[in-house]
């Protein structure tokens, strides 16, 4: 008799580009493409062990990889947990984006494309971005939403002084969602010389697919840190989710560990998973926040990061099947664990990652004596201007 394989979750989604209901490519025909053209140089240079010796030496050689693991004995001992950090905000530019950027300049390039277009909500894909292309020698034009640009002032700066052009977008809620949908207006008349260097696990196919493929080296890397570390995997694996691209990226790792919790915390203003409901958005089918007759709802979150109404398709599957838990927090929470973090481990957060803090925080109780890894996904440097008003006199 012989036994059926048990099923891998880390397979790419279907010829339709969707993991089960969701993902997809709804875009105008303008676009359809170009998608197609990306997916095919994907799975071309993907398949290539030159394209992947290349990527792999960008990122030890330039990027920082391996990024570390750092267990938390001071917050553990807090909590009645030990906790680990993964620690992608040591990564040059200071947060997991520079995966996913290197490799779609990497690709870009491969594609004969001269320059690259591409939205931020935080500044970190943003600053991410101008880095890699100024690197690869693209030009490079970034949308951001103007209260970002307020909120997010040294990035703004950092981006122009690495040579990108940063253009503030007064449309809408003036947040991410917006400079998402004037980067893409921005590609559909350029893309003959222009490559969308989107920032997550979302938009239409192959982008939830191939962001999670070039995150993917987060998981990889922390599931053999911990197997030599711990002698095995850990209870939880815990990370913060906007479009849910660090979350992706570990969770790739494990999410064929059955006996591993994976948790994906929302902020509670922009909670896609737990507080909306399918939808179209950004060219994909996923879970959004959405009124009666469908028309989409501000996220409201104190980390521009997160301030994003849906999510990654992928994580939406994995919530519909059960693998994968998402809860949200309270940004007076968040405010608790970035100061918690800092004041017993001397590691500053950037605000998106105290999301993941503040749910364990919360947990505690019901967590005691477990073993969890946290994605730390970036540091705290651009969030401190931000924090200096929100803890005036507090300190």
């Amino acid at each position: 008799m012989t036994d059926t394989p048990t099923p891998t979750l880390t397979a790419p989604p279907d010829a339709s580009g969707r993991f089960g209901e969701f993902g997809g490519r709804f875009v105008p025909e303008t676009l359809v493409p170009a998608c197609q053209e990306l997916e095919r140089a994907f799975d071309e240079a993907w398949n290539d062990p030159g394209f992947r010796t290349e990527l792999a030496d960008v990122h030890r050689q330039y990027s920082g990889r391996p990024s570390i693991l750092t267990e938390c004995h001071n917050l553990g001992a807090r909590l009645g947990m030990r906790v680990i950090l993964k620690r992608e905000d040591l990564n040059h530019t200071g947060s997991h984006k520079i995966n996913n950027v290197i490799g779609q300049t990497l690709l870009a390039k491969r594609m004969g494309k001269r320059r690259i277009v591409a939205d931020t909500g935080a500044g970190q894909h943003g600053v991410a971005s101008a880095t890699a292309a100024a690197l690869m020698g693209l030009e490079c034009k970034v949308y951001m939403g103007a209260v970002d640009v307020e909120r997010q002032e040294l990035n703004v700066f950092r981006m122009k002084l690495l040579g990108a052009e940063v253009e503030s977008v007064e449309s809408g809620s003036r947040t991410l969602k917006d400079a998402v949908n004037e980067a893409m207006r921005h590609w559909v008349a350029t893309v003959a010389d222009t490559h969308f260097c989107l920032g997550s696990v979302v938009g239409p196919h192959p982008y939830p697919h191939m962001v999670r493929q070039f995150q993917s080296i987060i998981g990889i890397e922390a599931h053999e840190q911990c197997s030599e570390l711990l002698g095995g995997m850990p209870d939880l694996v815990v990370a913060c989710v906007g479009g849910g691209s660090n979350a992706m990226g570990i969770f790739a790792g494990f999410v064929d560990e059955r006996d591993t919790r994976l948790v994906g915390v929302e902020p509670a203003g922009g909670a896609a998973i737990g507080r909306g409901s399918p939808g179209v958005v950004h060219g994909m089918r996923s879970n959004l926040m959405q009124d009666e007759v469908g028309q989409v709802e501000e996220a409201l979150s104190i980390s521009a990061g997160l301030d994003y109404p849906g999510v990654g398709p992928e994580h939406s599957y994995l919530a519909s099947i059960g693998r994968a838990e998402y809860p949200n927090v309270t940004d007076a929470e968040v405010i608790d664990a970035f100061r918690l973090l800092s004041e017993t481990e001397g590691i500053i957060p950037a605000l998106e990652s105290a999301h993941a803090i503040a749910w364990l925080c919360r947990e505690a109780d019901t967590l005691q004596g477990r073993t969890v890894l946290v994605n730390l996904s970036g540091r705290g440097d651009k969030d401190v201007a931000q924090m200096m008003d929100i803890l005036a006199g507090k300190l």
